[in-house]
């Protein structure tokens, strides 16, 4: 199946529910083909998680921040590197509205079946979230079943791409669904390109292959320290979509980026840094850099928790330039796991101090008033996050 959008969905998205690189995780399980449970009766329904409380900036482990804060709108230079603060009341950027005058590309999408893929088919699904290992409280004891599923590919095509040529691009997780394509990112790319402030780049937003964490696809495909995902990105994915709508993607790593909310931010550290080769630009949202791993691998026992607590600092540094951002009410230690490696804030904290101790070019963003996903501060830091992200590929490059 494959559609193309006009532009009579170029209001998709812009409320208040701003929903690029990360609806919740588990609406991911949309994109299965495994029928919905029925609803629960309310009087059987889960008490709701508590909020997370509010972790102060100088809290011990912090950066030390730059503060910016206390003016709506107001963001990190685009070509700073550094610590942070922003918030805690924030203002849309201009870039995420259609403006007169300025080329719009396209967009298109279609699916993939897990049953024509040789990664990740097929895929896996729990019923329940699992158990600690008591052998090994690092990790958990989860039941699977085998599931197929479908998943969506969004592709932004700018209008200045010109055909024959190869292309930047950039790799967006936790794409939207068939038919329901979130147009945040096609009006941003629109004004950004034709601003001269990022290279004219195709926008490939990739659905996962459903549910969330350990025993889930997403979770398999997200959360695990190897460059498996990269490869079926690489060999299964690009290719199509080359294919599908006529396009070139370059193979020069710095014309090449990933991009995510949550597990989808660690997919797009996860992907840069085993394979260097192919991309070297890196965005995240609430990267989820605890240890949610699964299954257990002794090569990397923390999870993602471990990129700060082994794998930077104990690597020469990569030829990666990393964008992060957090709330001060990111999630902490939700699940039965009780390892201290589940505390989004402080393991966002620990990744800026090895970065910076590495010499990496980096920008961290620390958001007052915020969530998981930022969700009121992204609508005000994406275009600016995006130019940071480019800074040094020249615009309108194509290699």
């Amino acid at each position: 199946m494959t559609r193309s959008f006009a532009r009579t969905f170029t209001c998709f998205g812009l409320g208040l529910s701003f929903s690029l690189c990360g609806p919740s995780a588990d609406a991911q399980t949309a994109q299965s083909t495994q029928a919905a449970q029925p609803t629960q009766p309310a009087s059987q329904k889960k008490p709701e998680r508590p909020q997370p409380p509010t972790r102060p900036l100088d809290a011990p482990g912090a950066p030390k921040f730059s503060r910016l804060d206390g003016v709506p709108g107001r963001n990190p230079a685009p070509d700073a590197d550094g610590d942070f603060v922003i918030g805690p009341e924030y203002l849309a950027a201009p870039e995420l509205k259609v403006a007169d005058g300025v080329p719009q590309g396209r967009v298109e999408q279609f699916v993939i079946n897990s049953k024509d893929c040789k990664r990740f088919n097929p895929g896996i699904a729990r019923d329940v979230f699992g158990t600690v290992d008591p052998s090994n409280p690092k990790t958990l004891i989860v039941e699977t079943h085998p599931i197929d599923y479908m998943r969506t590919v969004t592709v932004y095509v700018p209008a200045q791409y010109v055909p024959g040529t190869s292309a930047p691009f950039i790799v967006v997780h936790d794409g939207p669904p068939m038919g329901r394509p979130d147009m945040n990112l096609a009006h941003v790319l629109d004004n950004l390109i034709a601003q001269h402030r990022v290279p004219a780049m195709i926008g490939i937003m990739i659905s996962s292959g459903g549910g969330d964490a350990q025993g889930h696809e997403r979770g398999r495909e997200y959360d695990t320290m190897s460059g498996l995902y990269a490869e079926f990105i690489e060999d299964e994915v690009l290719p199509l979509v080359e294919k599908k709508y006529t396009l070139k993607l370059t193979k020069d790593p710095e014309g090449r980026a990933t991009m995510g909310n949550s597990s989808g931010g660690s997919a797009a550290l996860i992907m840069a840094w085993y394979h260097p080769e192919l991309y070297h630009r890196v965005l995240t949202f609430s990267g989820t850099f605890v240890n949610q791993q699964w299954p257990f691998n002794p090569e990397t026992p923390d999870g993602a928790w471990g990129f700060h607590s082994k794998l930077i600092p104990e690597s020469a540094p990569k030829p990666l330039r990393i964008f992060m951002a957090v709330g001060d009410r990111d999630l902490l230690n939700p699940n039965v796991m009780r390892d201290d490696m589940h505390d989004w804030v402080e393991a966002n904290n620990r990744m800026a101090g090895v970065l910076k101790v590495k010499g990496y070019h980096y920008q961290y963003v620390y958001c007052l008033n915020a969530g998981h996903g930022i969700g009121n501060a992204k609508p005000q830091l994406l275009p600016n996050a995006l130019e940071w992200l480019w800074k040094g590929y020249p615009a309108g490059a194509s290699k």
